[in-house]
């Protein structure tokens, strides 16, 4: 089994999440992709953040894909951080390939996460590109610790497989969707 993990928020789930599932499905070959809607996001300010029952509900709507399986594992095993939740999935499902699925936008920031190269030695990373961050996220500076981890797209099929670290970036069709940019619009934070 090829699992794609698509972690986050998903305040609120939009297009731009359905569409990069599906490139993923695609391109890395994968059996399902995991919206993994977390409890809270310790980089951002999570006051005004919809209950998890009501992200889960949106996402639902959203996904409209029996590949796309909308689950709160992290808020079931208590994780708080990308790290804890690769290593209780790994430990879990032996037999699994999982891939670590983020957006290009998300690669310029992965450096603040809480244990970030531990995410990239455990886990293969499909970075999918996002409006903004195309020519950026070659520079990311996890992009420039592990050089040599970079896949050629045309290899995407066979992340799933990969030794990590491994990441490739993939580029299709983009939708200009952002969760902060609907927030804003929605006059929340």
């Amino acid at each position: 089994m090829r699992i794609g993990l698509f972690g986050g928020s998903f305040d609120p789930p939009h297009e731009g999440h359905a569409l990069a599932s599906h490139l993923a499905l695609t391109r890395l070959r994968l059996d399902r992709v995991w919206w993994l809607v977390s409890p809270g996001n310790p980089l951002k300010n999570t006051s005004g953040l919809p209950s998890l029952a009501a992200r889960m509900a949106a996402a639902r709507e959203v996904a409209r894909d029996p590949r796309i399986v909308v689950t709160n594992v992290e808020a079931q095993i208590g994780a708080r951080y990308t790290a804890d939740t690769l290593r209780f999935l790994h430990r879990r499902c032996p037999g699994v390939r999982f891939v670590w699925i983020m957006g290009a936008d998300n690669l310029l920031q992965f450096h603040r996460w809480r244990r970030w190269e531990e995410i990239l030695r455990t886990t293969p990373i499909a970075v999918i590109d996002r409006p903004g961050a195309t020519l950026r996220a070659a520079c990311a500076k996890a992009a420039l610790r592990f050089p040599a981890a970079r896949l050629n797209e045309q290899a995407a099929p066979l992340l799933a497989s990969a030794r990590p670290p491994a990441f490739v970036y993939l580029h299709g069709p983009r939708d200009p969707s952002s969760s902060t940019a609907l927030r804003r619009k929605a006059g929340r934070p």
